[in-house]
């Protein structure tokens, strides 16, 4: 199944973030406003700048299961990642990635194996997913590993094609 299925709204409520982002190559990041990684975000956008016009995005989707580091409301959310690291890529409504209210977009995405074939819970914020075009996950990188890393661009890269 395509994650691009999945029903999910976008942060201020209106409509689907993942109609944005369909057959597009999409970095999916559950992000938070208060952690020790959300400088990730200046990483993010400028993935986005730089690649968008060959068919790639960035979705950001807020969680605050993690010592409540995104306790703000979707205005809250939305202001701070313009207004701070001028995000301009979607972002969803804030969902739970891990336990009994899990999203069913994280649902499916937990089965995803990263490089050290590690697949479960996601282990904090900032926990990154490739999708390629097809909706299906390429790669699966950990909470401190860079958006900007050299294995997340070479994964972006080939799914660019």
């Amino acid at each position: 199944m395509s994650v691009y299925e999945t029903k999910i709204a976008r942060l201020n409520g209106a409509g689907n973030p993942f109609d944005d982002v369909l057959g597009k190559v999409t970095l999916l990041v559950n992000v938070a406003s208060k952690c020790g990684l959300t400088p990730q975000y200046t990483a993010m956008q400028q993935l986005q700048t730089d690649l968008s016009a060959k068919g790639f995005s960035v979705l950001g989707v807020p969680c605050n299961q993690f010592m409540g580091q995104e306790p703000g409301t979707a205005q809250e959310i939305q202001e701070f990642c313009s207004t701070t690291y001028g995000v301009d890529f979607p972002l969803s409504e804030k969902v739970d990635v891990n336990g009994d209210a899990r999203h069913a977009l994280y649902a499916s995405l937990v089965n995803s194996p990263d490089a050290e074939g590690y697949t479960g819970d996601i282990r904090w914020n900032f926990e990154k997913f490739l999708i390629g075009r097809d909706g299906k996950v390429v790669a699966r990188f950990g909470p401190q590993v860079a958006p900007d890393a050299p294995e997340v661009l070479a994964a972006i890269t080939s799914a660019l094609g």
